[in-house]
């Protein structure tokens, strides 16, 4: 994997003759030391339909200064970025293909752009000489290669970027200093984003909203197509909690499909819902193995040393190290598949002409509310048969059932909160209530599973089982626990009105 760090910045216009204000003294800030003079000359890869530029990711090849190499430029907030870099070599990097490959799906990474800057660089230093942020003067000359009106641009920038680990209210301080002496902020996010947009280069935007059931639920679909291939990345970088975002973008998109099939033709939904089903067990098999070891963990570590009998933390460990390792490769499996790009770009192809059936044309107040609705009726039918069953196998699997409609309800009630304001919203927590209940219920059940696997390999290995078995009766506890808290979590997720949520 590419080496990876947090560039956090802000970016300023500049004419030719600006000069950097003097920023001794401001937030810790002992002395501003002169860095020197660089040239640097970049050359920005996308694809020619700019696939990459229109997510906001920069991937470019650039010599000069003390970082010369490939990097790609990932967005995390805005003036915040994760920049990854791979050795200088003549193609892109392997590594860093990989990472955006949810964006091109095959098409060829092509030079775009190239920029030359030269850079006046000076160091924000604390009294100890320690670095506190690096502020750069660029003058630029940007050349189009390919996919526009080609020509060149020139302007002047000035950068502030945050030392690692430095303090982001540096910034802010700073940001004042140079306000006061009447810089203003870049109108780009990157140079590249400047140079593409001087050169007649317009990003895409999404259709407005129109108040419709259609133009609500394509805005949600849209926003999670779009997380979907952002945690790409992250889950191929092995980011925290990156496979969970992603698994349940894909349970989003999946859940809509489902919800609101008056709105969209299920003729077209239901495959794509199914290559949905399949990405989100595969994922499932990672997160799953990720939970329940967080899990497990945690209950292992609140046990008093005096109840730790046996090698209990090195089994656990063997054990999660184990299922982890076979997880990861099956997810990465999945990500490089034909059969994921595919689903990509059948989303792509769902969104670009999209299915509408008459009622997408209605009010969105008078269409969502009442497929949210049928979906409560599903899950009220689901938990009442639960609830009415004995303690034991059957129970668990029905209360397993009614937390993925529980789920669905809740996704189905956010998709609409655009829409329809505080009612959904409200609707939508008490029902992630009693999601999140029936959820702990069934993490317990898996975990149970587990410890009784673990006390088995214990016992034929000559341990002692207690530890185990202990775990196993307090998870048993928990699940009893859930099971007599339902009843009331579910009364209050009932809709107040007839009709209304």
């Amino acid at each position: 994997m590419a080496d990876a760090k947090r560039e956090i910045e802000r970016k300023y216009e500049a004419a030719p003759d600006t000069r950097l204000p003097d920023l001794t003294g401001v937030r810790n800030v002992s002395a501003v030391v002169d860095g020197g003079v660089a040239e640097l000359d970049a050359v920005y890869y996308d694809t020619e339909d700019l696939r990459l530029a229109a997510a906001s990711l920069t991937l470019r090849r650039r010599t000069g200064g003390d970082d010369a190499g490939w990097h790609l430029k990932l967005p995390v907030a805005p003036g915040v970025r994760d920049e990854l870099h791979a050795p200088l070599e003549d193609d892109v990097p392997d590594a860093l293909a990989r990472l955006v490959r949810a964006r091109t799906r095959g098409a060829a990474l092509v030079p775009l752009v190239r920029l030359r800057s030269h850079r006046r660089v000076r160091r924000l230093v604390d009294a100890e000489g320690a670095p506190l942020a690096e502020a750069v003067t660029d003058t630029v000359r940007a050349e189009r290669i390919a996919g526009g009106h080609g020509g060149t641009v020139e302007w002047t920038e000035i950068e502030v970027e945050l030392a690692d680990g430095g303090d982001p209210a540096l910034l802010d301080a700073v940001h004042k200093r140079l306000r006061k002496k009447g810089l203003k902020p870049a109108g780009s996010a990157s140079k590249l984003a400047r140079a593409l947009t001087d050169t007649g280069w317009r990003p895409p935007e999404p259709p407005e909203e129109d108040g419709t059931a259609g133009g609500r639920v394509l805005a949600h679909l849209r926003e999670q197509a779009g997380r979907l291939a952002t945690y790409d990345a992250a889950v191929r970088r092995d980011l925290p909690d990156a496979v969970h975002q992603m698994r349940v973008a894909t349970r989003r998109l999946r859940s809509a499909f489902r919800s609101y099939r008056k709105v969209l033709d299920r003729r077209v939904t239901d495959p794509l819902a199914q290559e949905l089903k399949w990405l989100a067990g595969e994922l499932g098999v990672d997160r799953d193995q990720e939970v329940l070891t967080e899990r497990l963990t945690a209950r292992v570590d609140a046990l008093p040393v005096t109840l730790l009998l046996g090698p209990v933390r090195a089994r656990l460990r063997a054990w999660a190290g184990a299922g982890r390792a076979e997880a990861r490769a099956r997810t990465l499996a999945a990500l490089d598949s034909d059969r994921y790009t595919a689903l990509l770009d059948a989303l792509d192809a769902l969104l670009a002409d999209p299915p509408l059936r008459p009622a997408a044309a209605k009010a969105a107040g008078d269409v969502l509310p009442r497929a949210i609705l049928k979906e409560h009726a599903r899950l009220a039918a689901r938990v009442e048969r639960a609830l009415a069953l004995p303690a034991g196998h059957d129970r668990d699997v029905a209360l397993h059932e009614a937390r993925k409609t529980a789920k669905r309800v809740r996704y189905a009630a956010e998709v609409a909160q655009p829409a329809l304001g505080r009612p959904a919203k409200r609707f939508a927590k008490r029902v992630k209530a009693v999601q999140k209940a029936l959820g702990e219920h069934q993490d317990s059940v898996v975990a149970r599973d587990t410890l009784r696997e673990l006390a088995i390999k214990a016992h034929a290995a000559g341990e002692t089982a207690f530890t185990w078995g202990l775990l196993h009766g307090r998870e048993e506890a928990l699940a009893d626990r859930c099971e007599r808290e339902l009843p009331g979590l579910w009364e209050r997720a009932v809709p107040g009105k007839p009709g209304r949520l």
